[in-house]
């Protein structure tokens, strides 16, 4: 498989399949006789779960360790799940964060002004910590 079609079918981009190969994620594919890059299976298996790994939030060491891991099948599986209770704990937190501003922006309300100038959003933006009190 040229790079061309190992991105599409794992949902990448070409560099971003470069990017991985120059990372040492994925091991360098033979090279054709006009030097284009020739993936096989094992590629595009690897390029998947990395692509996998970093759609559910994996940074690219954590993809990286889970990659080592997932190189020796017979390996303890409690390392892996070690990793996605913190990383579980690392989205609660985010969740938490994404609530407390949602909450904040809902404590503004509607504004009901008709010009910019009496707009309680944007005074609140504009506004010191002391001033938003008062929206």
């Amino acid at each position: 498989m040229k790079i061309g079609y190992i991105a599409k079918r794992t949902g990448l981009k070409v560099e971003t399949v470069r990017f991985y190969e120059a990372e040492g994620l994925v091991e360098a594919p033979l090279r054709s006789g006009g030097n284009y890059r020739l993936y096989d299976k094992s590629h595009l298996d690897r390029l998947s779960f990395i692509k996998r790994s970093r759609d559910l939030g994996f940074t690219l060491d954590q993809v990286r360790d889970l990659l080592r891991l997932a190189d020796d099948p017979r390996g303890s599986c409690d390392a892996v799940d070690a990793m996605a209770v913190m990383h579980i704990a690392e989205i609660d937190r985010k969740l938490a964060d994404l609530h407390a501003l949602r909450d904040e922006i809902a404590r503004w309300g509607r504004c009901d002004a008709t010009t910019i100038a009496d707009c309680r959003l944007i005074d609140a933006l504009s506004s010191g910590a002391s001033d938003r009190r008062r929206v």
